[in-house]
């Protein structure tokens, strides 16, 4: 039998102290309690209890249904007859109208650009000002910079839009997963942070429904409606934004306990008033142990002392989405045009490719009841890394033959994807970092993802552009090779994090626990404060 050993530091005397003079003698007792209560509940007590936090965190989610529908607008346009007369010019032969490479990797870059940039100001801003008022001004902004995209003239003008819009798009997708990850408890956090991956697949799936929709329309129209369609979303998600109660770990992070109380009890279904005071405490206990560890709360905190490792997770896991072959595979129709596919049945198989998607993300509920977030991730980048590679082998075999084989496995792959990768990744980001630099950490964790993607999608345009490299399907390589390196990464630096409080984790990261240790260590965050003689010691499990 293996035997782990986890350090509880001297610093806890210090934090169990300063609770004590904030909510009283009991408050390490009701801390203490809220910890228990958390790893002994099912998951529809969970619900029962916190069926109100899982109504506001659904809603707040809702705001990446939006960004869904747009990230695979411009790339599946590349392949819209309309936009490439539109925005593109004539080639001849049976190349004809193309956008050129040059101006798909500033189409494709712009909103990446402004989601950089949109998720460093959520990261102040959130901290600062909390979720709620952030997601209503981003969503205010939103709706005005639609207007520029719609009336776009030409290529630049659309570029400079998509920049705008990717401010807010931004601040949306690092501020859903935060808000999931905080208002719900530990058996929830999974479910409801990976559903945040949902509403982006509902987005894409809404998206490529009007793109084949909208396709037989001659003119500018067959373009202009799938993006006025965005216009559906900012105001009733201003409204519920503004309904919606804040997030206690932020409120108790600014030292506002009252508010805070507040707030759990809006978030509550049938909890007592001793479950509130008690679930307080174990956030103020929390809040307390992080700042002893880790003092400060900037960008720069995040790459020091034990917060370096978990920084280093998050922007992996996350940048593993990109690694992993979705620029090629993910939204392929204009990978399926140029290799020699018609048209309409390149839509047709991108629809489907996104209701497998929908279906995978759906199904991943079922994994993360049953699995750890590690096995998932892990197993799941392997099964792309071996996806990726057949797909270069069939192009150098087969040649225009392989065509359709690709494409099932391209929406195998997408599959796959959305079952691992795609939702657990917001799970990872969300769960480990820390609570004080919570929100600063998924941002990071976001910016990685997005440059990563800016070099990706300048690699894809080139790589897939008839009047460039015109790889076609021996990107499967390339995309394979990164695929490979992090699967490699994963398997060896990705911890297990599933069932742990963040106070568990806390110590964890503090002791350096390793990461295939995670699993197997045995925590007791107020082991100290309940134990006589109070005194530095160990606390060891065999499992």
């Amino acid at each position: 039998m293996a035997t782990t050993t986890v350090q509880v530091s001297h610093i806890q005397k210090l934090v169990d102290q300063d609770l004590e003079e904030k909510l009283g003698q009991n408050a390490i007792l009701q801390a203490k309690q809220a910890t228990d209560d958390e790893h002994a509940q099912t998951l529809m007590q969970a619900l029962r209890e916190n069926r109100r936090a899982v109504f506001w965190s659904v809603m707040i989610s809702m705001s990446i249904v939006m960004e869904g529908y747009d990230t695979i607008l411009i790339g599946n346009f590349f392949a819209y007859p309309e936009f490439a007369k539109k925005f593109g010019e004539d080639y001849g032969g049976t190349t004809g109208w193309q956008v050129s490479a040059a101006w798909q990797t500033g189409l494709n870059m712009a909103s990446t650009v402004g989601g950089v940039f949109g998720g460093l100001m959520n990261g102040y801003f959130a901290s600062k000002f909390g979720y709620r008022w952030v997601l209503i001004a981003s969503m205010g902004f939103l709706n005005g910079f639609i207007f520029v995209v719609f009336f776009a003239p030409n290529a630049a003008a659309l570029v400079g839009a998509q920049i705008l819009c990717g401010l807010c798009w931004g601040v949306f997708a690092t501020l859903s997963p935060a808000y999931a990850s905080e208002v719900c408890p530990t058996n929830l956090r999974g479910y409801l942070t990976t559903f945040v991956n949902l509403c982006w697949a509902i987005g894409q799936l809404l998206a490529s429904g009007v793109l084949r929709g909208c396709l037989p329309i001659v003119g500018e129209m067959a373009y202009k409606i799938p993006f006025a369609i965005q216009w559906l979303w900012p105001l009733p998600l201003m409204v519920i934004a503004y309904l919606a109660p804040e997030s206690p770990w932020y409120l108790v992070r600014t030292d506002r306990l009252d508010e805070a109380k507040k707030s759990i009890t809006r978030l509550s279904g049938d909890k007592t008033d001793a479950q509130i005071d008690a679930q307080l405490a174990m956030m103020v206990h929390t809040i307390r142990l992080e700042a002893e560890v880790t003092k400060g709360a900037t960008y720069l905190d995040c790459f020091r002392g034990v917060d370096l490792r978990r920084t280093e997770i998050c922007m992996l896991a996350f940048m593993g989405q990109i690694l992993s072959g979705s620029s090629f595979s993910y939204t392929p129709t204009y990978f399926f045009t140029t290799a020699g596919m018609e048209t309409f049945n390149a839509f047709n198989l991108s629809l489907g490719a996104k209701g497998m998607a929908f279906l995978g993300t759906v199904l991943s509920w079922w994994l993360i009841t049953y699995f750890g977030r590690r096995t998932i991730y892990v197993t799941g980048m392997a099964i792309l890394t071996v996806v990726l590679f057949i797909i270069g082998i069939l192009d150098v075999s087969a040649g225009p033959s392989g065509l359709w084989p690709s494409g099932g496995l391209c929406v195998f792959w997408l599959f796959t994807y959305s079952l691992t990768i795609g939702p657990i990744a917001y799970s990872i980001i969300s769960e480990t970092s820390s609570v004080r630099l919570r929100p600063l950490s998924v941002v990071l964790a976001r910016t990685a993802y997005q440059l990563t993607n800016i070099v990706s999608q300048v690699l894809y345009s080139y790589m897939q552009n008839p009047t460039a490299w015109n790889f076609k399907g021996k990107s499967g390589f390339f995309w394979g090779g990164t695929a490979f390196l992090i699967f490699i990464w994963a398997y060896f630096r990705l911890p297990e994090i599933k069932g742990r409080t963040y106070e568990e984790l806390d110590i964890l990261f503090a002791n350096k626990t390793p990461a295939r240790e995670f699993a197997k260590s045995h925590v007791d965050a107020y082991h100290d404060a309940l134990s006589a003689p109070a005194e530095e010691h160990t606390h060891t499990s065999e499992k």
